[in-house]
């Protein structure tokens, strides 16, 4: 399937790629993508090569997203805020046909890399749109890098039929028409970024891609938007911004998702009656998994329900498994294709949960987070959830310590509403009340900003993790 050739034919000159400069029609799109796909045949890329792109969010790189789609090279964007030598290794084990990059990512230039912007502009005014367009809808189209929250980054490679059946999923829950504008809010490199591209081409709805210094206030002063994805942490600043709920309640939509959700954040958010939709998802589901049916109006603790096109089923562990035509094709692993599944085709996420009757879907943390103290399994998102249930604390974050005694005790990190919040000695108390004496965190370190996982706004537990054994060394 040419999804962006139907594209053009079904919704013609309706926007469909909106920036700070120009509006471009779908039909115009369908043109410049099959240019930008004539140049890249041109220099030698074939169906099914590995063409690798390390660059922030830009109408250049969506443009020659489209164009790889179109003639069925596989999209590699690459974390651009990655450091040198980590991105110089990602790009070792993809080994690309071609590397696309920005001027200014930290990456030594050699022979092999191209300069995005130019190759784009120069393909548009010079190539012929002569290529053979792809029509294998099992063909590998993306790898998408995991956002390495523990360890090193996976990638992630997905088919046509996977994105394409998520964006089919999520539009039967949450409409994109025309008439209607997502913002680019979240970074192409990462699968909630790129899938915007397949819910435009298949809905009708532009998207609006920003300047790279622009804030979210001004570019939903600036753009026509009427939906919005956002992770928590954008969802928080947004709301301490000036006028910054004001811009979010004119929306249709602000799909949240990355990551947990706080309490106090999700209640702030109904208060102040945004079009709230939360979700749980995941980089090898190609996206969404579950999200709400509808805005939420009261608070709870469930991402919402499990979307069409995906399987869910929790296993006697209660880790969430999940299967369905939006399961990626596996891992990539040293030039071989890991296909990460049970032998009943079954994903194991490595995050606990429970599905209602209602199939709804409550995720209770990550497996792999658990830990043991004095015997006893601790989840450390069942600590945070009691944490943020303390009045002033609007979020925080539990990781193990070394501890003498009871081998590992939880510790802490948190952040209040205002500079001084509650004392330590009421947070010990309201939490023992709740958990008892085990669970209640051994201290409580503030923070007015969290450490993030580079490119990403979810905050590096990992690194938390460390500073805690640190503490304790000392």
């Amino acid at each position: 399937m040419d999804i962006v050739a139907e594209a053009a034919r079904a919704f013609g000159n309706a926007p469909a790629l909106i920036t700070p400069e120009r509006t471009l029609s779908f039909a115009e799109l369908d043109d410049e993508a099959a240019l930008i796909a004539s140049a890249l045949a041109s220099a030698g890329i074939k169906e099914g090569n590995i063409v690798a792109i390390v660059a922030p969010n830009s109408p250049a790189m969506f443009l020659l997203l489209t164009a790889l789609l179109r003639m069925g090279a596989v999209a590699a964007p690459v974390n651009n805020r990655f450091p040198g030598k980590q991105i110089e290794g990602v790009l070792q084990r993809l080994a690309p046909k071609m590397t696309f990059v920005d001027p200014a990512t930290d990456l030594i230039e050699t022979e092999e890399t191209i300069e995005l912007v130019k190759f784009v502009a120069d393909a548009v005014e010079v190539a012929s749109a002569v290529f053979p367009a792809a029509s294998d809808n099992e063909r590998p189209v993306s790898v998408i890098h995991t956002s390495a929250s523990s360890g090193k980054p996976k990638a992630a490679l997905h088919s046509f039929s996977n994105h394409w059946h998520s964006a089919t999923g999520s539009a039967m829950n949450l409409p994109f028409g025309p008439g209607d504008c997502w913002l680019l809010s979240l970074p192409l490199y990462h699968v909630g970024g790129y899938s915007m591209m397949y819910k435009s081409l298949l809905g009708g709805g532009a998207i609006a891609v920003p300047a790279q210094e622009a804030s979210l206030a001004v570019s939903l002063t600036h753009f026509p938007i009427t939906h919005l994805s956002l992770v928590p942490t954008q969802l928080y600043r947004m709301l301490r911004s000036p006028g910054g709920s004001e811009l979010l309640r004119r929306l249709k939509a602000v799909l949240l998702g990355g990551s947990a959700v706080s309490a106090p954040l999700l209640e702030e958010a109904v208060k102040e009656k945004l079009p709230v939709y939360v979700s749980y998802g995941s980089t090898e589901m190609s996206t969404q998994v579950s999200t709400s049916p509808r805005p939420v109006t009261v608070p709870r603790n469930d991402s919402g329900a499990i979307l069409p096109c995906r399987e869910a089923m929790i296993a006697p562990d209660g880790e969430i498994l999940v299967k369905g035509p939006c399961l990626f094709m596996g891992y990539l692993e040293e030039g071989r294709l890991n296909t990460a599944r049970d032998d009943d085709g079954w994903f194991h996420t490595g995050d606990m949960g429970v599905i209602s009757e209602e199939r709804l879907l409550t995720v209770l943390g990550r497996k792999d987070s658990m830990f043991v103290s004095g015997g006893e399994n601790i989840h450390p998102e069942e600590i945070e959830m009691a944490l943020t249930a303390v009045p002033g604390i609007e979020e925080a974050v539990v990781v193990p310590a070394p501890d003498m005694e009871y081998g590992m005790r939880p510790m802490a990190w948190i952040r209040t509403s205002d500079n001084a919040g509650p004392d330590d000695s009421f947070i010990a108390a309201s939490v023992g009340a709740r958990l008892g004496r085990l669970k209640t965190p051994s201290s409580f370190n503030r923070v007015q900003e969290w450490i993030t996982i580079a490119g990403s706004a979810k905050i590096d537990r990992g690194w938390y993790r460390k500073l805690a054994i640190g503490q304790r060394d000392d």
